[in-house]
C-alpha cells in the first residue's frame, strides 16, 4: 500500500527547520554548519531553508531568537508555578531542565562567541539583557542577585558543554558538584537528557 505523505502547514515546517538548526549550529558551530546539513537534518531541500530564511545568518539570528524565547517562556512558567521554593531556585531548575537540550545549550553559547558579528552580536546581546531583565524585574531579584543566578547559569553552560560531569577528574566533579547545588546524580540525569 503506498502512503501519502501529509504536507505541514508552513509553521510547523518553519519549526521544523529551527529546531534542526539548533542541532546543527550546536554541533558545527556557526562557520562549520552549512544550509545543506540543516536541510538534510530536517528532511527537507536546501532550497527550501534558504527560501524560508534567506540566509544561514538570517536563519542563526533565529535561532538564536528561538533559544531566548524558550528561556523567556521556561522562565516565566517558573516564576508562575509558586511551588514554595524561592523563585531562583524554580528558575534554576527550568534552566536545567531547558538546557539539558544539547542543540539549545551549544547554540547559546555559540551566539555568545559570536557578540563581535555586526549581526548576531546586537540579537546576542539584546537576548542576554531580555533575560536579565526577566529575573530582575519579573522574578523579583535584586540586581545583584540576578547577575549572580546569569553568572551561575553561564558556570553551568560550560560545564556541560566541556561535559565535565561526566569527568573522573577530582577537580572537575568537585565544580561540577558546585555549580548544580550538591545534586551531581541529578544534574547528570538532567544533562544526559
Amino acid at each position: 500500500m503506498e502512503t501519502t505523505r501529509q504536507r505541514l502547514p508552513a509553521a510547523e515546517r518553519r519549526e521544523s527547520i529551527l529546531a534542526a538548526a539548533t542541532v546543527v549550529f550546536g554541533e558545527r558551530g556557526y562557520a562549520g554548519a552549512t544550509t545543506d546539513q540543516i536541510a538534510t537534518a530536517a528532511g527537507i531541500s536546501q532550497a527550501y531553508v534558504v527560501r524560508t530564511f534567506g540566509s544561514k545568518e538570517t536563519l542563526f539570528v533565529e535561532v538564536a531568537r528561538r533559544a531566548v524565547g524558550r528561556i523567556e517562556a521556561a522562565f516565566r512558567s517558573a516564576i508562575e508555578a509558586d511551588d514554595g521554593r524561592p523563585v531562583d531556585q524554580r528558575l534554576g531548575q527550568a534552566y536545567l531542565e531547558l538546557i539539558a537540550d544539547r542543540g539549545i545549550l551549544l547554540a547559546l553559547l555559540h551566539i555568545f562567541s559570536l557578540g563581535n558579528d555586526p549581526a548576531i552580536g546586537p540579537v546576542g546581546r539584546e537576548g542576554f539583557l531580555t533575560i536579565y531583565r526577566l529575573v530582575r524585574d519579573e522574578a523579583g531579584l535584586a540586581p545583584e542577585d540576578a547577575s549572580h543566578f546569569l553568572a551561575e547559569g553561564m558556570l553551568i553552560n560550560t560545564v556541560l558543554a566541556l561535559q565535565l560531569h561526566d569527568c573522573d577528574d577530582p577537580d572537575a566533579l568537585e565544580l561540577v558538584t558546585q555549580a548544580c547545588g550538591g545534586d551531581l546524580v541529578r544534574f547528570r540525569a538532567l544533562a544526559a537528557g
